[in-house]
């Protein structure tokens, strides 16, 4: 048996429900608290490494038209001067003491180079000939050379870094050569196991002009050959 004050009309009952509804409607929705941040709560920002774009390292070689870094004194540049020989022209005639090669032109004239000769002990004289021309030649020390200094290679490959330098000019049937050489301070110089020895332009230079058969002439140090006057 209800009591009258527990009596709720229908009216009042669905009055409340549409207020109920109308905060729930009207509340907003909040949004998700966000996620904590990891340990460190401050982050430090990435540091940039710079790396240099990988190269292909660059192989120089020199060319055989460079001029060389030593400046040969003046009397041992290559130039033309005035020589009165009998010899045919091609013949080559080596001035040991002196330490000049001519190149004989003709007409009283020829190409003068200075060159490096033998130290004291291993100079030499007599007449030869040009057996063989070699570019870039290779090296292969001979026996009596090995025995006194047996530290040295058994060969070398020719290029710039070979003793012999740009050209050889071999001598008949000997072990000796007119050849280039790596250091054009030596020229002017005793300072060869007996080869002649030029700058390795100055060889390019001769190598050009003399043919295979050539005569080559070694004076002996106790004779000195015609200094020859520069020609102008």
């Amino acid at each position: 048996m209800f009591t009258p004050g527990t009596v709720r009309s229908p009216s009042r009952i669905l009055f409340g429900a549409l207020i109920v509804g109308t905060i729930v409607a009207t509340t907003p929705t909040l949004a998700a608290p966000p996620a904590p941040l990891p340990f460190p709560f401050l982050l430090q920002p990435p540091v940039a490494t710079y790396e240099p774009p990988a190269t292909t390292p660059q192989l120089i070689t020199p060319r055989e038209d460079e001029a060389t870094a030593y400046e040969l004194p003046p009397r041992l540049r290559r130039q033309v001067v005035s020589y009165a020989t009998r010899e045919a022209p091609g013949t080559i005639i080596i001035d040991t003491p002196n330490k000049y090669l001519y190149y004989v032109l003709g007409n009283g004239q020829a190409m003068r180079y200075g060159i490096g000769v033998g130290r004291d002990g291993f100079t030499w004289s007599g007449v030869q000939s040009v057996t063989r021309k070699a570019e870039w030649p290779d090296w292969t020390p001979p026996p009596e050379m090995i025995a006194r200094q047996p530290y040295l290679p058994r060969h070398m490959a020719g290029g710039p870094g070979n003793p012999l330098g740009a050209r050889a000019m071999y001598l008949g049937g000997t072990v000796y050569r007119i050849h280039g050489t790596n250091a054009p301070e030596t020229i002017g110089t005793h300072v060869s196991s007996g080869c002649i020895r030029l700058t390795n332009q100055d060889v390019i230079d001769l190598y050009s002009r003399v043919g295979v058969g050539a005569k080559v002439i070694v004076l002996p140090m106790e004779r000195r050959a015609d200094l020859g006057r520069m020609t102008r």
